[in-house]
């Protein structure tokens, strides 16, 4: 055998190799991406305000350092337009700018979440800003790109542009309503489109490194999630990420958002990124039916659980969880979602068995 034809049953044994390691591992070696795992973290600096401590083995630490030793690879910030400072809406330009230095300086993965709006964005609300209220449509439109570029070039000036940008917050009905409401006509359609690739268009131009998320709150819902990306689609919108929200007492059962991925990723083949989740740790409100028990072991079990199916989606396209507010633990001057049951912290602020379990995931 010559040499050349050496090189080239080399190059292909080795090709071979790859794709077979790639198919046995399902697909996961497409990318060199650790499987992404952590928390949304918006409320941590107002958390800490507000008294909040947070311990490991008895020893007060910074709840984001405690998070990256138990392996936790990637955190989310939203960001509001103008919030009034009431409650946890506090999440204006100065606020996130502050918490981003202490996610990108821990070495983490740093997603954020933008969400068009004075306060809470999400399926039942997407009120625009007052500053922004009286814009024609043409004026709203170059608004949204234009606020979207100030805000990460004021990042990109201190050193801490996102790896993810997330132009808007569970937008299955649109967003920044009435204008980019959607109500399943064509012409909203268009406006929606317009509107989010404003923002698109922003975020390439100022964050070419940074992937783009568009997220739906529709986990376990096939049907809703292949009618929105399919309109997108169809309207050549350009994205990088599915993003998701799976929370199994809203979205239904974990067979249902395996359901989901399974179909979403054959579909679409785009990367899908669970960007919201959570489950209680001790006995809530919710109904006693609930799949996993309402304790830290079945906290650990969902979480374990659902990691398993993402990692499962096929060709290696689920890339990760984010837990929705892990560092809510009770505090006596402020009254925390759910009483802080779905924390990652106990009480004491300590790290419960299903933080600890972060490291079994990020690979």
């Amino acid at each position: 055998m010559n040499i050349g034809a050496g090189l080239v049953l080399l190059v292909a044994l080795f090709c071979f190799a790859t794709i077979e390691l790639s198919r046995k591992e399902g697909g996961r070696r497409q990318t060199d991406e650790k499987f992404l795992i952590g928390g949304d973290i918006s409320a941590l600096a107002k958390m800490e305000e507000l008294g909040a401590l947070y311990r490991d083995g008895g020893l007060k630490q910074d709840a984001i350092q405690i998070m990256r030793r138990y392996g936790a690879n990637c955190f989310r910030l939203r960001i509001f337009v103008n919030p009034k400072g009431e409650g946890f809406v506090v999440n204006d330009l100065t606020y996130t700018i502050a918490l981003a230095k202490r996610i990108k300086s821990s070495g983490a993965k740093f997603l954020i979440n933008f969400h068009y709006s004075d306060t809470w964005a999400d399926p039942k609300q997407q009120i625009k800003p007052k500053a922004w209220s009286d814009l024609t449509f043409n004026e709203l439109a170059e608004q949204v790109g234009n606020y979207t570029r100030d805000c990460l070039q004021a990042m990109k000036r201190e050193g801490i542009l996102p790896d993810f940008v997330q132009p808007g917050n569970e937008i299955t009905g649109g967003f920044l309503w009435d204008d980019g409401r959607l109500d399943g006509s064509e012409v909203q359609w268009e406006k929606f489109v317009k509107l989010l690739s404003s923002a698109i268009k922003a975020i390439r131009e100022t964050s070419p490194q940074a992937k783009v998320i568009v997220h739906i709150d529709r986990g376990g819902d096939w049907q809703a999630t292949h009618w929105f990306f399919e309109n997108l689609e169809r309207r050549k919108v350009d994205y990088d990420i599915i993003g998701l929200s799976y929370y199994p007492f809203w979205h239904g059962s974990i067979e249902r958002l395996r359901e989901n991925l399974n179909r979403t990723a054959k579909r679409f083949r785009k990367p899908i990124f669970i960007v919201e989740t959570a489950s209680p740790n001790r006995p809530t409100w919710l109904p006693s039916e609930i799949e996993w028990e309402q304790s830290p072991q079945g906290q650990l079990d969902f979480l374990r659980e659902l990691v398993k199916v993402v990692k499962e989606t096929p060709n290696g396209l689920g890339i990760g969880v984010l837990w929705w507010f892990p560092e809510s633990v009770p505090v006596p001057k402020a009254k925390v979602w759910w009483g802080g049951a779905m924390a990652l912290f106990d009480e004491r602020g300590e790290p419960l068995p299903a933080l600890k379990a972060f490291s079994e995931f990020g690979s």
